[in-house]
């Protein structure tokens, strides 16, 4: 039988082979409980040596690669705060908004300054903490779990406080956008939070620079005709540009050049 670290790097070698693995096939192949699997597979997904998922695990590529908050803050940061200018024009005073967490909707969040009597909501910690500098701005969190990674927060709770509150707009930071997988994300419990963000609000606005596109992450937020508005960078491919014409969704670019 192997031993701990024999047994985890044959499970990242399994996983980049295969693209996912499964907890129970891992248990059997290796002769060991589905508890011993599940350790060994949150520990290699804290090392970043894998992706965790429902069941099992997928593999770190560039499609499926999840940065922490610090690391995607540095990202195409020039871009995003040109996004983010782009997305506040679409907010208008007296408005009750949903902002996701993320490092793309944190500048959206700065861009707020000048709103008059915003009411908004987020699961994200660095965004209620940039709101807090805005007194016109109402600030309402979903609560929930922390999750360290991302500083957003998810879970039952969080879900429970979006329920009976409906909103004018909600802005989604994006993972991957994909033509057949829609808005994905890495997280499993922020795809469940994300979509009910997405029910309960009457208009949806992505925001991602063109990088995304094309990009699948595991679990999935939404299918893009859902989406109300994307706003993105001058670099998006020619197809999607298609693609949203011929479904009524409306594109915003900004120039980065």
């Amino acid at each position: 039988m192997l031993n701990t670290i024999e047994r985890r790097h044959a499970i990242v070698n399994k996983v980049n082979d295969l693209g996912r693995v499964d907890v129970a096939d891992l248990a059997k192949e290796f002769d060991v409980s589905t508890v011993t699997i599940r350790t060994d597979l949150n520990d290699l997904d804290k090392k970043r040596f894998l992706v965790r998922s429902r069941g099992g695990a997928v593999a770190i590529s560039k499609i499926t690669k999840e940065l922490s908050v610090k690391e995607k803050h540095c990202e195409n940061l020039l871009i995003k705060e040109k996004l983010a200018k782009a997305a506040s024009l679409l907010i208008k005073d007296n408005e009750n908004i949903i902002l996701d967490s993320g490092t793309t909707t944190e500048e959206v969040a700065k861009s707020f300054h000048d709103h008059k009597n915003l009411m908004v909501m987020t699961n994200g910690l660095n965004i209620a903490a940039e709101l807090a500098h805005f007194e016109e701005t109402e600030v309402l969190m979903t609560g929930g779990t922390l999750r360290h990674k991302s500083l957003s927060f998810y879970g039952r709770q969080a879900e429970s406080s979006l329920s009976n509150l409906r909103f004018d707009k909600v802005i989604l930071g994006v993972d991957g956008i994909d033509i057949s997988s829609g808005i994905t994300t890495h997280f499993e419990h922020e795809a469940t939070l994300n979509r009910l963000m997405c029910e309960v609000s009457k208009e949806v606005i992505a925001v991602t620079d063109s990088s995304k596109f094309g990009r699948t992450g595991f679990h999935i937020i939404t299918p893009l005709k859902s989406i109300t508005t994307i706003i993105t960078d001058s670099n998006i491919p020619v197809e999607y540009k298609d693609y949203f014409e011929a479904n009524n969704i409306k594109l915003i670019i900004v120039d980065v050049d």
